[in-house]
Order: C-alpha cells, then structure tokens, then sequence
C-alpha cells in the first residue's frame, strides 16, 4: 500500500508518539478500537474512511495526528454550533489559539483576522462548512497554507444514497485537489454499504483506510407504536413525551409539526422548545444551549436538530413520522443514551406518512438546465464552478447538482483545474445520460422509503432488521425491542431454521435486469437485495427458483 505523497520528506509520528499526544494533549488515557488505526494511517499520508457510532470519538482520529503533524488540518463541517463547539474544545486542550472557525457568522473584520493567523501558520485547525470552500476567496486562502489533512465530517452528505445528501458537498473533491491533495479522511456515525463506496467515489479516495465498528447500541430499546389516524397518532405522540423521562428529543416531519407538538407540549406542563431551519440563528443556538444545561424537557424538531450534538444523557428520541430512511432513522435515534445508560427509541408508524416521504424524493432536473451548463463547460472548459455560475447564472447549490449528474454520468470530467467536457458527450448526449442517472437515483430513494416501511412493519427483531440493513450479520433476537418482548421475534426466528441455502448475509449477487448486488436480508421464503441501480428490492425465492437465470450468486458488485 502506498503512502501519500504528503508523507513523504516529514517525519510520521509513531503509533507511540500518537498515544502520548491523545493522553497529554486531549486527556484520552484508553483509545477505543479503530481509533489508533485511523490516527496512524493519516499520519502517514493515507485517505481514511471511518463509520463510527455516534459516541465513539471520531475527532480524535483527526486531531491528534493533527496537533502534532507539521501544517494546518481544514475540517469541514456543516453546523455552525458544532464548529464552535469544537474549536472551543481543542482550544481548552491545546492551551491557545489554535483552532479557528471561518462561517457566515462572521464579520468582515474578524474573517480577516482568522486567515491571517491560518495563514501565519498560527492555526493548526480551521473549521469550515461546505458552502464557504465553494468560494473561490477561500480555496486562495487556503493554497497560501500547509494543509496536513482534509477532513470531511458528516461525509454521508456526500452521498446521493446518503439520508443529508448537500449539494455544497460536491465541491469539496476540487478543493482538494487545489490544496495539492492531501490526505483525505471521511467521517460518518452510519453509513450502509453503498454509502461507504459512494464517499469513497466522490471523494476520489485513493484505498482508504476503512475503519468500521458495529452499529449495535444494545442499551437503546427499540419500538414502533402503530396508528391508523392522524388525530390519533398526535395525541398517541403527545401522550408517549408526557410520560417519558427526559430530556429527550421529538422528531416531527415538517416545520408547522414541530411548532404545533411544542405548544402542546407545553400546554402539558412540559418545558419544550421547536427547532427548525427556518427560526434565527440566535434562536437555535440558545436551544441548544438550554438543552445542554438541562433547561428543557424536549426539543421538538427537524432533522435540522441533533447533528454532532455531543450531550450523553438524551434518555429518549421519538418519531412523530416515519422518517425518509433508515440511514436517518438511525443517525436520530443514535442521539439517545450516549452514556450507555438505557434509553428509548420509539417510532410512531401510520403507513398513509409514506406519502409525504415519496413526496420528498428529489424530481428529475430541467433538461434545459442540463444542456446550459453541459454547453458552458463545452465551450470554457476546463471550468472551475464559480467562473461557470458568473456564464450560467444559476446559484452555486442547484448548479453543484447539476454537474454532479453530468460527471457521474460520465459527460463531463473533474481536474485540478475544473471541469471539461467528455470527448465523447454532446449536449443531447449529456442530457440523456443525466436524466437517467437522476432516475436511478429517484428509484434508490424510493426503495429506502420502502426499506423504513419494512422497519416498522416487520415481526421480527427490529434490531436485527437495522443492522442487517447496514451489512451486520446478527442472530435475529436482542431482547430489547417491542417484538422480542412480545415474542413475534423469537416465532420468527425459529422459522429461519429453514433458511433456504446458498443465500448469506453479504453474499454479491447479480440479477438479469438491474445488475450487480448484495444480500441484505434472508428469509424462509424471499431475500432482500440492495441493487447498485435500483435500490432495495424483495425478491421471491419461489420465483428465483423457476426463472433460471434471474439471480446469479458469487458475482461481486462493481466499484469500490
């Protein structure tokens, strides 16, 4: 395996040297499973992939390497509150100055005088979010430093099998490349299988090193209250926060829920606040600070609400709705019970909700649109994407997607210098091979609306259907869930004695129509395949059994 150039001419520290700095610098006297490894990998120059859950420590795989390597880490990460919170945190361990924020918070002045002091080599982290290394004044900054490592945080949102796919993040591979292609880590609390590859795709990644641990949180009970009507459902959710200790957490689909669930909430007697992208900023950060002094029984809110929150004690997380997939599902519910101390995780299920998450599923791009920015790039390659937005107009989010699309579907190409058009697309090219990329994509969203369907529909272990969809091999009954309690579970689990053979947890198939795939799921009488192309999809052991030919097993998915 070849160490990164960045390596090369610098002395790497030694796994030795790393654990001292993790107990002198950071107070970490034990280094959990995975960590040292990621450390010692970006000190030596090598991309890391690490899905850890929520809890584990994934900063420290980068800021002790960082602390002691030569050059500043950039650390990209898209919640303001979050940056704050840990440039606070490394500066209380580092005794000064050395991590800086640069975000929309900022003022002209104070911008300045953080990029002085990144660009006097004071810093040794500088925290940013997506949107601002879309700025071309930025990225200039930044090629005037030493960057050691580029860290990615949140990297699911990279993904467009990812649960908070951002268009901002698919700028982040350019700038790289423009700060001479350092090290590249991507972090992530979950990620399925097809997440891990698609960050590693688009992150051009050279074989990372890939560090995964289990996704069990065996101290969360898990459980699904099912409802037929919406009055219903909302006095059952009402009902559930009032006799749950907290503090906790509700989930709620839409912006007017968690406004309305708060006020009710609070009508109750209980201290609850809403939490939504649309309230000020000054709002949303004293909701945080009230929930982390323990001035609030429950936040009620978006998934706006809970990324990198860092509070241990959340002793419930509850779902007014079902959420757009597990990925999600499993990202929120991970916010409880972070001192392994038990802690609930209840889904309120009424299967007409699926509609609104189908409603959510991205629709296909103006072809128009296509063809204007597939020409630009035609025309002025190679590009960088603020120079095409002055020629396209369009904002920097909406035109991010749109030349996602023409790479991915292999029109145009990325460089250190920008875009160029592929020499075999023409415009009418380009469009078509675009607008068949974004229907697969559409279809894989749907099939994980699906996937959140058969969660809360299923007799089975719930938390054996979870880390089965994450690629976990587990024994079908935990005992801390509403099924393995009221026994359906462990009924179904004597059934998978006659498991059919030749079909395993993780086994790569290949089918007649859709192509290559892998085993997600297992039972009596069908398999649950997650396609490359299509998503997830049921598929019947009986009629696997008459079409010969329509399921392949052994042949390996394409990609990374």
């Amino acid at each position: 395996m070849q160490d990164n150039q960045h390596s090369q001419g610098r002395t790497v520290p030694s796994a030795d040297e790393l654990r001292q700095a993790a107990r002198d610098l950071f107070g970490l006297d034990t280094l959990r499973t995975g960590q040292l490894e990621g450390m010692e990998a970006a000190a030596r120059g090598r991309d890391v992939l690490a899905v850890l859950p929520t809890g584990f420590g994934k900063s420290a795989i980068y800021q002790v390497p960082g602390a002691l390597l030569p050059g500043t880490t950039v650390v990209v990460s898209p919640l303001v509150a979050l940056q704050r919170d840990q440039v606070e945190a490394i500066n209380a361990d580092l005794g000064g100055r050395r991590a800086y924020a640069v975000n929309s918070q900022l003022g002209a002045r104070a911008e300045q005088a953080v990029w002085s002091a990144v660009e006097s080599t004071e810093a040794k982290f500088v925290f940013l979010a997506p949107e601002q290394l879309a700025r071309e004044e930025t990225v200039e900054h930044l090629t005037r430093c030493s960057i050691s490592l580029f860290v990615v945080d949140e990297a699911h949102c990279i993904s467009s099998w990812g649960h908070d796919f951002r268009p901002d993040y698919l700028t982040l591979p350019a700038a790289a490349q423009r700060l001479g292609r350092p090290p590249v880590m991507a972090l992530a609390a979950t990620a399925s299988p097809h997440v891990r590859a698609d960050v590693a795709e688009r992150l051009d990644m050279q074989e990372p090193a890939t560090i995964l641990q289990s996704f069990d949180r065996p101290n969360l009970h898990l459980e699904v209250v099912r409802h037929h009507e919406d009055r219903g459902k909302r006095n059952g959710v009402l009902d559930c926060i009032e006799a749950l200790q907290g503090p906790g957490l509700l989930y709620a689909a839409t912006r007017k829920d968690t406004e309305w669930y708060a006020a009710e909430l609070a009508a109750r007697g209980l201290r609850a606040e809403a939490y939504h992208a649309g309230r000020r900023a000054a709002d949303r950060t004293a909701v945080h600070e009230r929930i982390h002094s323990n001035d609030v029984d429950v936040v009620v809110a978006t998934t706006a609400f809970g990324m990198g929150i860092d509070k241990p004690d959340v002793r419930f997380v509850v779902h007014a709705s079902i959420p757009d997939s597990l990925d999600s599902y499993y990202q929120e519910v991970g916010r409880a019970g972070r001192d392994g101390e038990p802690a609930r995780a209840i889904l309120h299920y009424r299967s007409q909700d699926l509609g609104l998450q189908q409603f959510f599923v991205g629709h296909a791009p103006d072809e128009a649109d296509l063809a204007a920015v597939f020409t630009a790039v035609q025309d002025s390659g190679p590009v960088r994407p603020a120079a095409l937005a002055r020629q396209t107009g369009m904002s920097a989010r909406k035109q991010a997607r749109i030349l996602n699309l023409l790479e991915h579907s292999g029109s145009i190409l990325a460089g250190r210098k920008g875009y160029r058009a592929a020499r075999s697309a023409d415009a009418a090219t380009a469009v078509e091979r675009a607008l068949a990329e974004a229907d697969s994509r559409h279809r894989i969203d749907q099939s994980r609306v699906e996937m959140s369907r058969g969660y809360a529909e299923t007799d089975k272990c719930r938390r054996d259907f979870l880390l089965n969809y994450f690629g976990e091999d587990t024994d079908g009954y935990c005992g801390n869930c509403d099924n393995c309690e009221e026994g359906s579970a462990a009924e179904a689990k004597a059934l998978e004695d006659a498991l059919p053979a030749g079909y395993a947890m993780q086994a790569p198939v290949r089918h007649r129509e859709w192509g290559p795939g892998t085993v997600m799921g297992v039972l009596p009488d069908r398999i649950t395949v997650l396609f490359e192309s299509v998503g997830y999809k049921d598929l019947s052991l009986k009629l696997i059994e008459e079409d010969e030919g329509l399921l392949e097993v052994g042949e390996a998915p394409a990609g990374p």
